[in-house]
């Protein structure tokens, strides 16, 4: 994990869930998360899960 991104709770990591599976986009999900976009593409790449479309 890089030193300079924030850490991942377990209640962020189970809304970044939840929003993935509900077909949010990561910019709409890093705008409800506050957390740059970069970071949440990173953090659904290591759960293995598909990000969805940008629409």
């Amino acid at each position: 994990m890089n030193p300079t991104e924030s850490h991942w709770n377990y209640e962020a990591v189970q809304a970044l869930i939840a929003l993935v599976k509900e077909g949010v986009p990561a910019s709409l999900i890093s705008l409800k998360l506050k957390r740059p976009i970069s970071e949440v593409r990173a953090k659904i790449d290591d759960l293995g899960l598909t990000p969805p479309p940008e629409t």
